[in-house]
């Protein structure tokens, strides 16, 4: 009787694959937005050694390749310019199937921890600020931005498919859109007036080992792989599994470029984290295999974490880092979190940092002459007279305040820091920070400190990036 139904089962099987029809991943939907201007990849699976055809309806032509055997297949279509004309895409085995509703435009893959996953709807006791009215609104971005989340999946081996479907920018999506991925896709449009399609792949709590394979963490003696193979601790601190069952299946997908908000989580591990994220945007960028994609990405905001924990050195390799990737840039997010956010890792303003990604990538990315997305970075210091004269890069035109500027501390040779007056020199477009408690001042920091927000930028409002003058442990 069980031989029987082997046999049936069998049977049953291979009528179903002889008649099986094109499928294909979530990833290329309806409502997709695919990147404007290029060759881009469509891939799926159906009946083994089969012609596949595939019809574009901007151009009409024809694009063929056949299934191996196994019904995987994949080619390339050539893409027009952006607009908002709405699309279609035919393929076909001997069955059509119809992608619909398509727009061609600029594909961006956002990726992180919880402040790139929290939707515009935000989490509990954590709002994200102007989020009801975005959500109210959304339905005016229907055929201007497109979303695709990506679902928490944890996998021990590289996948090659995995859920999470377009969407058009509508309330009852848009409440569960990244929203800072939203934020972004809104300046983008507004600049570039083409489509913006974003695909969140984020995992609230992962840490940067998270999002690399398990061939590059041997390398790494800290990370116990059991925890994922055993399924260990915290499912959002094992490490590979959001690469293996995340990011990985979408590295067939054609996108413009990176966003990444992440290191909550990784704050214990500054010292090595500067290298590990070199590691990752390497590795991302091979396995795209589209030349060195532009990576941004956001600094930490201030939080109050436990006393044992070096938030600003976490900050100060995040900003290093930068100068280690080629094509990458770093936003701080350092004066957009409220007093009162201090216990918060969530703070609620999220337009402004997707806002400032925006800025990175139309000046970095597109070359737009005009947009600036720097702020005051330390260039050097003199001591004189007892104070310290601070200069800075980004800031050509000035700083945004004369007065009340908090934040900065001096220090002597006995390593005692103080809060410092500041006084902003106008015309050398410098700092000179002092205090009565420091005779003879050979340091200074700003906002170097797990939480201190801070209240200066320059004229373009972009804030001073926290830094130190010193190496001191």
């Amino acid at each position: 009787m069980n031989k029987l139904l082997t046999a049936f089962g069998l049977a049953v099987l291979f009528t179903m694959n002889s008649a099986a029809k094109v499928v294909l991943p979530d990833i290329i939907s309806d409502n997709m937005v695919i990147q404007q201007n290029t060759k881009v990849r469509l891939w799926g699976r159906g009946n083994v050694n089969t012609t596949i055809s595939v019809v574009a309806s901007w151009n009409k032509k024809t694009f063929t390749t056949v299934s191996n055997d196994k019904g995987d297949w994949e080619l390339w279509i050539e893409t027009p310019c952006a607009d908002y004309t709405l699309r279609q895409i035919e393929i076909s085995d001997g069955e059509k199937l119809v992608i619909d509703n398509v727009l061609v435009g600029e594909v961006w893959l956002c990726s992180g921890q919880s402040n790139m996953e929290m939707p515009l709807k935000g989490f509990q006791n954590c709002p994200v600020e102007g989020g009801n009215e975005s959500i109210a609104t959304s339905g005016a971005w229907k055929n201007k931005i497109r979303f695709v989340t990506v679902p928490w999946t944890e996998k021990l081996i590289p996948q090659e498919s995995c859920s999470g479907q377009w969407k058009c920018s509508l309330p009852e999506n848009a409440q569960w859109f990244s929203a800072v991925g939203y934020y972004y896709a809104q300046m983008m449009n507004k600049v570039l007036d083409v489509p913006i399609g974003i695909i969140s792949c984020s995992w609230g709590g992962s840490t940067i080992e998270g999002w690399l394979p398990e061939r590059i963490l041997t390398k790494y003696p800290d990370i116990d792989l059991s925890l994922a193979k055993e399924k260990k601790g915290m499912q959002c601190l094992r490490p590979m599994i959001m690469y293996n069952g995340m990011l990985h299946p979408l590295h067939r997908f054609t996108i413009k470029g990176f966003l990444w908000y992440q290191g909550e989580s990784n704050v214990d591990k500054y010292n090595v984290y500067g290298e590990r994220l070199q590691t990752m945007v390497r590795l991302w960028r091979e396995e795209w295999n589209l030349g060195d994609l532009p990576f941004y990405y956001v600094e930490i905001a201030p939080y109050q974490y436990a006393s044992h924990l070096k938030a600003q050195r976490f900050r100060e390799e995040q900003f290093k880092a930068q100068f280690l990737i080629p094509n990458s840039g770093l936003i701080s997010t350092n004066d957009l979190v409220e007093p009162y956010e201090q216990t918060n890792i969530h703070p609620k303003n999220k337009s402004e940092v997707g806002k400032r990604l925006a800025y990175m990538a139309l000046s970095q990315t597109y070359a737009i002459k005009g947009i600036y997305s720097r702020g005051p970075e330390y260039k050097s210091h003199q001591v004189k007279n007892n104070k310290i004269i601070l200069s800075f890069n980004h800031a050509d035109d000035g700083f945004s305040r004369l007065e009340g500027i908090d934040g900065f501390e001096v220090a002597g040779s006995d390593r005692k820091f103080f809060r410092a007056s500041v006084k902003v020199l106008y015309d050398e477009r410098k700092l000179e920070v002092f205090s009565e408690n420091v005779k003879e001042p050979v340091a200074v920091r700003y906002c170097f400190h797990n939480f201190m927000p801070g209240n200066t930028a320059n004229q373009m409002e972009l804030p001073i990036v926290p830094f130190r003058t010193d190496s001191w442990e």
